[in-house]
């Protein structure tokens, strides 16, 4: 009988896009079973993994009594399946979930650190967000921060003893699929067409951003570098990929504004395949003010795109200064317009950049080499954990 795995998000859109074929992947080694909120996706999301699911309603908010709830019928469930592995994604699956295996007995409890949204909250707020994240590092059997510079902020505010942390590979949660983002799938003509379709000039340089459009994301000092950039340079373009999400971290009532009336600020929504846009982009402007290890980073450079980033962990690991991109201080607009122009005036660096890109994510982060170390740390934490 294959051992049982247990794998938690609080939401499935982590589960889809973060641990994107993972969990089917874990699927041939163990009994894999996926655990979120929002019922009917995460029933959508078993159909189209071939793995077990079970609901446990969960938010990204501070609610304490849902919150019991989840772990008590968490503990049930642990209770009735003994997995031996409960591996947890995000702060409030984290939470929930190793605290409900720990009471539940469950020999192995994971949890991977993907960023610390607490990193930019203060007061009463934070240190509630301080005593949570070291509670839950507290119940785990081993932490996987998933960048090196996450690894050192944890240590740094003391939520885990060195002994309990471990970074897997290079770092990242689930490393990238080169060959699904590869930019050789798309021809000029299938370029050109959506660019017309965009309305954007052929001849423009564009600069994207894929993720949400909120004031985390630095969508406020983006936009106002490029409004600057564009006075000067009018040939460019900064197309805009993901959704606003108004009530949790709303942008600038100007900078929305900003979005909504300038001919060349083009938005699309959320997209389910992002690879088109990338395609016809010059360059990826991602000036986040946290990140855990961001996939935006690595697809862009398997798509061949040089990259300007905020110097924060995860970006500024993936990223090396003059090889692949440009790294800029975080929330500073005026260094990410001297970095776009520089990008835009400076043909010869930014086709030195483009074409170092794809070769050093292809050969740090291919995806299927991360699944093979982690299916190798479980098997090594098995061995020790685990009674045969």
């Amino acid at each position: 009988m294959p051992k049982k795995l247990i794998r938690i998000t609080t939401i499935p859109l982590s589960l889809e896009k973060l641990l994107e074929g993972q969990l089917t992947y874990m699927n041939q080694h163990y009994k894999v079973t996926a655990v979120a909120a929002e019922k009917e996706r995460l029933e959508k999301y078993a159909e189209n993994n071939s793995v077990h699911t079970f609901w446990v309603e969960m938010t990204r908010a501070i609610t304490p009594v849902q919150d019991i709830k989840a772990v008590w019928k968490l503990y049930n469930y642990f209770r009735r399946e003994k997995p031996e592995i409960v591996h947890t994604h995000t702060p409030k699956a984290g939470i929930v979930g190793m605290l409900a295996a720990k009471m539940a007995g469950v020999p192995l409890r994971l949890h991977t650190v993907a960023g610390l949204p607490l990193m930019e909250t203060t007061g009463s707020k934070r240190k509630i967000l301080n005593l949570v994240e070291k509670f839950t590092y507290s119940l785990a059997t081993k932490v996987y921060p998933n960048s090196r510079g996450l690894r050192e902020i944890i240590l740094k505010e003391g939520f885990a003893k060195e002994n309990k942390l471990k970074v897997l590979g290079k770092g990242s949660s689930n490393g990238i699929d080169t060959h699904y983002f590869d930019p050789n799938q798309f021809d000029e003509t299938q370029k050109r067409n959506k660019r017309l379709s965009l309305g954007i000039p052929q001849e423009d340089f564009v600069f994207i951003f894929i993720g949400r459009l909120v004031s985390e994301k630095g969508i406020n000092e983006l936009v106002t570098a490029f409004t600057n950039l564009q006075k000067q340079q009018q040939n460019s373009t900064l197309l805009l990929v993901g959704p606003f999400e108004k009530a949790l971290d709303p942008l600038k009532e100007e900078t929305f504004k900003t979005i909504q009336q300038h001919e060349k600020i083009v938005t699309t929504g959320y997209q389910e395949d992002v690879r088109p846009y990338f395609a016809i982009a010059n360059a990826l402007a991602f000036p986040s003010y946290r990140e855990g290890f961001p996939n935006v980073v690595m697809q862009a450079g398997a798509m061949n795109l040089p990259a300007i980033v905020s110097d924060i962990n995860g970006c500024n690991e993936i990223i090396v200064e003059g090889i692949n991109g440009v790294i800029i201080p975080v929330k500073d607009a005026s260094a990410l317009l001297r970095a776009m122009q520089l990008l835009v005036e400076n043909d010869n660096f930014t086709e030195r950049l483009a074409s170092n890109a794809r070769t050093e994510i292809c050969k740090y982060y291919e995806r299927k080499e991360f699944w093979q170390i982690l299916l190798k740390e479980y098997k090594i934490l098995e061995k020790l954990y685990i009674k045969s």
